[in-house]
């Protein structure tokens, strides 16, 4: 018997990723999503239910019969009033939902190295929901990714968009903090099987290359065969310059915080790599088609 579950964001990045895997084994996907207008990969095949924050009987309602919930829904950069303190609320209602709706168990996207006392909002919110989805009384996972990569590679596109359009890349400091990239098919693997425990588990989902940022930029360079001379510029001209190129193209490049939790290498893991995908070998196979495309000015990671 084919099980249904639901996915936060089925039509985005991971999300999809996911959904592809459930389909493909015969089960049943339903989208739960905030932006029903994206286009839908599936051809029809994933209804999609509106991810109802403010109406909780609705989302309950959306929820019934559904087995295993992924959830993706987060924000990197709060806009348009919203903060992360509203997305780890949204979280709550999400989650007491799925709970009331007699959903199995629930498999939470989250971040490497969360921290509840972090100086960061994005760190410390997700440490947040994650204490939120504990308290629901659900049965979990969590999955804690640092930087993605795969066929939308958030953070690779950018850096590759711009080493193929500008003369000069300016790295932040020395370059000597740590960057540990894992592929989206990795992570919606590791969505599946955490799927299918029944114990609560939090694993770290990083790739099995842990490189220097610095390295990091070169070996993009390399692949896209870019002539940007790359230099080492004090973290806040950096940031200055990441600012009035996200003008230019109407784009959050980069912000201060996330400057400052990457120099504090906080995108990479400190537990064994789960993935197994190489990114330089990755890197390699993708260099003609990286970077071509502008960067998007979606801000959400599902």
């Amino acid at each position: 018997m084919h099980a249904r579950h639901a996915v936060t964001g089925a039509f985005g990045f991971s999300g999809r990723h996911i959904a592809t895997r459930l389909l493909a084994r015969g089960d049943e996907v339903l989208n739960l999503t905030n932006h029903p207008n994206r286009p839908d990969p599936f051809a029809g095949r994933v209804p999609v239910a509106p991810l109802a924050f403010a109406d909780d009987k609705s989302l309950s309602g959306s929820l019934r019969g559904i087995d295993v919930l992924f959830n993706t829904y987060w924000f990197r950069v709060p806009s348009a009033g919203e903060t992360h303190d509203d997305a780890v609320r949204n979280l709550g209602v999400l989650f007491a939902a799925a709970r009331r709706a007699g959903v199995r168990r629930i498999v939470h996207i989250s971040v490497a190295n969360p921290d509840a006392r972090s100086p960061y909002s994005y760190y410390r919110c997700k440490a947040r929901a994650e204490e939120a989805l504990a308290a629901s009384g659900v049965g979990h996972a969590v999955l804690r990714p640092a930087v993605l990569f795969g066929d939308e590679p958030i953070l690779v596109n950018t850096v590759a968009w711009l080493l193929r359009r500008v003369p000069l890349f300016a790295i932040p400091g020395d370059g000597g903090y740590p960057i540990q990239p894992v592929s989206v098919n990795d992570v919606a693997d590791l969505a599946l099987a955490a799927a299918a425990l029944d114990e609560n588990v939090a694993w770290d989902a990083a790739g099995p290359e842990t490189m220097s940022f610095t390295q990091f930029i070169r070996a993009v360079r390399s692949a896209v065969s870019s002539r940007a001379l790359v230099v080492h510029v004090p973290a806040l001209l950096a940031l200055l310059g990441a600012r009035g190129l996200g003008l230019v193209t109407s784009t959050t490049l980069l912000t201060a915080e996330e400057l400052d939790a990457m120099t504090a290498g906080l995108l990479a893991s400190h537990e064994p790599p789960r993935g197994t995908t190489r990114f330089s070998e990755w890197l390699a196979a993708s260099g003609t088609w990286l970077g071509r495309h502008r960067v998007p000015r979606v801000v959400h990671r599902y």
